[in-house]
């Protein structure tokens, strides 16, 4: 055999080998296109909040005087601004902290021993420029996660005794907690009473601050609980406290 025939086998075995290793390396190798699921801060749903107002139009004095809890609700989209406003008044980041404990740093609620053990889904049905879904709140970097691209108001209503607000209001804000955040500090009292008072701070948050953006909630509690955590799939760690819909309310 000359050495052209030669040369041209050992070329060809070589682009062989070449193709064969290459392509095993992109099997293993996850697209640039696709997340690898290793944690929720891994979907590939990430919506960053526009950043929140730290002065309003209407005094801290007003929204104090016209707080209601409103139960009617037209499904007119809310805007994200709006939307951002809110979860930064629930559980927002004021003070950055780099430590462990605090998630981020101090919120716009106080929380005991800044233990900081309430979660915060978002329910989009009607949000501009927020597809539907339930979202996860991250306050540090002001960010929703999305862990369901289903818009399940329907289904938590129905969860919820039928409270019918749930499904005719454009968004809803839903509060858990991961008790052993409070209570591997504070034992059976963490649970029995700082979570309890820490859910009351934030959601007092959202009540004023949805007035003063012209908009009203209503804080409901009333839900068949195990029905509730399987329509939000939520962890088992995590126990359902708190529904709050949200949008631009009837004349009642």
């Amino acid at each position: 055999m000359n050495s052209g025939k030669i040369f041209l086998r050992v070329f060809v075995t070589f682009l062989a080998v070449t193709a064969l290793i290459s392509g095993c390396t992109e099997k293993n190798k996850p697209s640039e296109n696709k997340t690898v699921m290793s944690n929720i801060e891994d979907s590939a749903m990430i919506y960053k909040l526009p950043s929140p107002r730290i002065e309003g139009k209407m005094s801290l004095e007003e929204t104090f005087s016209k707080r209601r809890s409103h139960r009617s609700y037209t499904n007119q989209a809310i805007s994200a601004e709006d939307l951002s406003q809110i979860l930064w008044a629930a559980y927002g980041i004021t003070k950055p902290l780099d430590h462990p404990r605090a998630m981020g740093g101090l919120r716009t609620a106080p929380s005991a021993g800044a233990t900081y053990p309430l979660n915060i889904y978002v329910l989009v049905g009607n949000v501009k420029d927020i597809e539907p879904g339930v979202y996860k709140y991250v306050s540090d970097g002001h960010k929703i996660i999305q862990v369901n691209d289903k818009d399940i108001r329907t289904d938590l209503c129905a969860a919820a005794l039928n409270q019918e607000m749930i499904k005719d209001a454009p968004v809803s804000l839903f509060y858990s907690a991961t008790y052993s955040r409070s209570t591997k500090i504070y034992g059976t009292r963490g649970s029995e009473r700082y979570v309890c008072i820490d859910l009351g701070h934030s959601a007092e948050n959202v009540y004023l601050q949805a007035e003063a953006l012209h908009l009203g909630t209503c804080a409901i509690g009333a839900f068949a609980d195990d029905e509730v955590k399987k329509v939000m799939q939520l962890p088992e760690e995590e126990t359902p406290l708190y529904i709050m819909p949200i949008g631009q309310y009837k004349n009642e």
